[in-house]
């Protein structure tokens, strides 16, 4: 494991989208974020995640790069695994594949009607591994999971579970269900965390209330958020979007929820609140905002921390 803060103290993996406009500078964060000794990045679909990974596979040297996540609609299990393939081998197996049924309403966006998700991801994973005589072998497998029964899946037919915006309460109860010798195996587990660095915590939260408002609108979250005890908070929201409120939630969104979901406050906070996600055995994957400026400002500021 890459440690850093003075050796004592790991880093997290990072969040790392690949912006219009922004795609050469974020290669070059790429490579400063391995220069530094962090030790993975997580590329989400938005701007293309295989595109990046692609880049990072020649751009970077020793880290660990995965989507997170791929959607399993929209694209063939063929072009899928062939894609995942080719970026293992060229990154001499650096690289891992993480797949996620996604969210319902998305998946509606590209004209496919969802499955159950629990069938249609092991039918998609069955389907990559007989792609392997054609496209050659896959790298890692990880599973985008937040109810204990896509865990149990992931444990199941793949490497690696990856959590976005667990509650970390909940999360201390979940980790429990891995096996000691599945983590001995090397099993990997990682949760991506929206995180803001300030000492104005009012305005850091408000800006994690505005970045969780996207969720919060989704059934599939509603439903884990109350099985992680939330349930007064999400009954409002609930009633509120059967009244007509479809987007403006922030008042139902306690502090206590969002506390345990997600990061905001001084640099020692945050540090503190992405290592405890280490003690417990989950990888943090740090979902960098800033209140005075984008994605590259953002990551720069979480830089100025792990010096």
């Amino acid at each position: 494991m890459v440690l850093g803060y003075g050796q004592d103290m790991p880093f997290p993996a990072l969040s790392l989208i690949a912006s219009p406009t922004k795609r050469l500078q974020i290669l070059e964060l790429a490579e400063q974020a391995e220069r530094r000794g962090f030790p993975a990045l997580a590329c989400p679909t938005l701007g293309n995640a295989f595109g990046l990974c692609a880049s990072l596979a020649h751009v970077t040297h020793e880290m660990r790069f995965f989507t997170s996540i791929q959607g399993i609609y929209g694209a063939s299990a063929s072009d899928i695994g062939s894609l995942a393939s080719h970026i293992a081998e060229v990154s001499n197996g650096r690289f891992a594949l993480g797949l996620g049924v996604s969210h319902e309403a998305m998946v509606k966006r590209l004209g496919v009607t969802m499955g159950p998700p629990l069938s249609d991801m092991r039918k998609f994973v069955d389907a990559l591994h007989t792609t392997e005589r054609f496209g050659g072998p896959l790298p890692s497998i990880y599973l985008a999971t937040l109810r204990d029964r896509m865990l149990d899946l992931a444990m199941e037919i793949s490497q690696g579970a990856l959590w976005a915006n667990a509650s970390f309460t909940h999360s201390l109860q979940q980790v429990q269900r891995v096996p000691a010798e599945k983590i001995a195996e090397g099993f990997y587990l990682a949760n991506m965390i929206p995180t803001i660095i300030s000492e104005d915590k009012a305005a850091a939260r408000a800006a994690n209330r505005a970045t969780m408002a996207i969720y919060v609108r989704l059934p599939n979250y509603r439903n884990y958020w109350k099985a992680c005890g939330y349930i007064e908070e999400m009954e409002a929201i609930e009633e509120a979007i059967a009244n007509g409120n479809k987007s403006d939630h922030a008042l139902f969104m306690s502090d206590a929820w969002l506390d345990d979901c997600t990061l905001s406050g001084s640099a020692d906070e945050v540090r503190d609140g992405l290592d405890r996600w280490y003690d417990i055995g989950i990888q943090p994957i740090a979902v960098m905002s800033s209140l005075s400026g984008g994605q590259i400002k953002a990551i720069g500021e979480l830089f100025d921390i792990y010096r």
